[in-house]
């Protein structure tokens, strides 16, 4: 199975150098960082943190928010009037992403947080966690603060009965869900998400310490429809795009009919539908946010 990945590099064409909207969205979503930051500083006494930022890909972003949970941690803890505690930055993202980018950086960094935020080298302890995060990826009890990004709507697998060698293509011309996607499509998508959601939730309570914190930002549907035009949009401007090359020549339809895209933005969900029930039982404890 080929494992999709970020553009590597540093390029102009790389994932590095066009990560805009996924700054933004991380900047979105400091006050949320900030609360939960102080929440478990409150409640803790920490001498040594583990954080962990899945999906982190390359460039800029990555350590971008790691130096800012850490920045939060330590005003908390001086406002507490307790000591700093020492970090434990775990990295986390597939085993072909370009973690030789962000190592490349290191140096410059931990100059960084010497320089701004008075942390010493010792202080902070940088590793890479590469593999998939819908599973295990940390010993027991081992985390404080889970943070993930842009990440949690790519799928751990385009969904069953939709893969590029299926006896028939279900979703002919098409690449994620639309108005003409027969409901088993819509089904296989669901499902997936589900089953890809539960299994994060579930690996993640059992790596967080009592009372951690998660601050999880992904992209999702305003409305339950998952057919509109602002669920699937893009893909379908690029399901067209790709159309324009079959009438060319340049592409065998084959290739369109049998490509669909390991993406879910998933909608509101009822609170008493029994997957969210259970992921919900499993982040009691965990206070996520």
């Amino acid at each position: 199975m080929e494992v999709m990945h970020m553009n590597k590099g540093n390029g102009d064409n790389s994932y590095a150098k066009n990560s805009t909207v996924q700054s933004k969205i991380i900047a979105a979503g400091k006050p949320i960082i900030r609360e939960a930051a102080l929440e478990i500083s409150r409640n803790n006494v920490i001498a040594s943190m583990g954080i962990a930022d899945l999906g982190c890909s390359s460039g800029p972003n990555t350590l971008a928010v790691i130096s800012e949970i850490m920045d939060m941690v330590q005003a908390a803890s001086r406002h507490l009037g307790r000591p700093e505690p020492e970090f434990r930055v775990f990295l986390n993202d597939l085993y072909n992403n370009d973690f030789n980018e962000i190592f490349k950086s290191l140096p410059e960094f931990y100059n960084r947080l010497k320089e701004e935020k008075g942390i010493a080298f010792g202080s902070c302890f940088i590793a890479a966690m590469p593999g998939s995060f819908y599973g295990r990826l940390f010993p027991s009890n081992s985390l404080h603060f889970v943070h993930s990004s842009s990440s949690l709507h790519w799928l751990s697998q385009v969904p069953a009965g939709l893969e590029s060698n299926a006896l028939e293509h279900l979703n002919k011309g098409k690449l994620y869900i639309s108005r003409s996607s027969p409901q088993s499509v819509l089904d296989a998508y669901s499902w997936q998400f589900q089953n890809d959601f539960s299994l994060f939730i579930k690996s993640r309570s059992q790596e967080l310490v009592p009372g951690g914190r998660m601050v999880l930002s992904f992209l999702g549907r305003k409305f339950s429809d998952p057919t509109i035009e602002d669920s699937c949009y893009q893909w379908a401007l690029l399901a067209q795009a790709i159309k324009s090359l079959v009438i060319e020549g340049r592409i065998e339809e084959e290739k369109l009919d049998s490509l669909n895209i390991p993406y879910h933005a998933p909608g509101c969900r009822k609170p008493s539908e029994p997957w969210w029930n259970q992921c919900w039982n499993l982040t009691l404890g965990l206070d996520l946010m």
